[in-house]
């Protein structure tokens, strides 16, 4: 960012807080006050009119107005940015899930074929994965979420008495 552009949004910054709100609050209940109250000699704004009061505002308006615009071209774009960035980031976690996914399913088929080799069972198999289930302790990442009716949030089915 140049360094006009920094001031822009630190203008901005600042300008889109309630301490510059009070500020200009405070200033204009001052001088209107002062030229409705003051005696008639002290008061350098006529009321009703309040015309140099009015000129000050507008060239405040004017000149922060751009400022703002400028700011929020500015902080668009680095929105912009930012959103590809995450976009990418998701698309390559994404990759990366996917290819984890295949690798599992591999080892899936992998181990299936090396069960039937070895002669065991569907049954002894079960038996044998509902012993290991319970004495596995769960990893805390791998709690529910969300327990809706419809279950657990991670959707693994879990094997009866785990």
């Amino acid at each position: 960012m140049s360094r006009l552009e920094r001031v822009a949004v630190f203008v901005t910054n600042h300008v889109g807080t309630m301490g510059f709100f009070l500020i200009i609050m405070v200033w204009t209940l001052l001088w209107l006050g002062w030229n409705f109250l003051a005696p008639p000699r002290l008061r350098f704004d006529p009321p009703m009119g309040f015309v140099f009061w009015l000129f000050i505002s507008n060239l405040i308006q004017l000149h922060l107005m751009p400022l703002i615009m400028v700011a929020q071209n500015l902080q668009e774009r680095h929105s912009e940015i930012r959103a590809q960035s995450e976009y990418e980031l998701s698309v390559s976690s994404e990759r990366e899930i996917e290819t984890i996914l295949r690798h599992l399913e591999y080892q899936n088929v992998v181990l299936i074929s090396l069960v039937k080799k070895l002669g065991v069972s569907q049954v002894e198999l079960e038996e044998e994965f509902k012993t290991l289930a319970t004495s596995v302790p769960e990893h805390p990442m791998s709690q529910p979420t969300d327990t809706t009716a419809n279950g657990p949030s991670f959707g693994a089915a879990r094997p009866a008495g785990a």
